[in-house]
């Protein structure tokens, strides 16, 4: 199999992974899924830059924040501002408590300042090791683990002053 049929599979198989990152760093679904084309296209477009013996993931990830980076910092210089998501557009008819549960976690880590959120995202949920999630941000271990440690208890403080939210 060629690196690049290689690299396309492997996009496929991360695609969800992609797409749930790409929407904790944008915090707009319509700006997530711009992002994970555009991130797709540039590693499409440099797939010969990948390392067999790197995880492909964390790669992809990097690839992800860079391009988010990238897109900031275009839109300041266009003097844009980011629309916020309009209120309601996650929420359904469903009224369970663990729908309830999921969209205050939700709220609670799109309200995390963007180095904790990122941090978040990528060890807590992804499932990157703190090495790979400090490669893909590049930053030292030890500020991925202050950022994690603050985002942590940023989150639990948030979710127990939630009305209904205390186990």
């Amino acid at each position: 199999m060629s690196q690049v049929e290689q690299v396309r599979r492997q996009i496929v198989e991360l695609l969800p992974r992609l797409r749930r990152f790409a929407r904790t760093v944008a915090r707009n679904v319509h700006d997530a899924d711009d992002l994970v084309q555009l991130a797709i296209e540039r590693a499409l477009l440099k797939y010969d830059q990948w390392q067999p013996d790197l995880k492909f993931e964390g790669w992809m990830f990097g690839i992800m924040r860079n391009a988010w980076i990238d897109e900031v910092r275009s839109r300041s210089r266009r003097e844009r501002i980011f629309a916020p998501e309009e209120a309601g557009v996650a929420v359904g008819h469903d009224s369970s408590e663990s729908q309830v549960r999921l969209l205050a976690v939700q709220r609670a880590v799109a309200e995390l300042p963007e180095e904790q959120r990122l941090a978040v995202a990528l060890v807590l949920v992804e499932g990157l090791s703190y090495k790979e999630a400090a490669d893909v941000l590049e930053v030292p271990i030890g500020t991925l683990t202050s950022r994690l440690a603050r985002g942590r208890e940023a989150l639990q403080a948030t979710l127990s002053d939630r009305p209904g939210e205390r186990s």
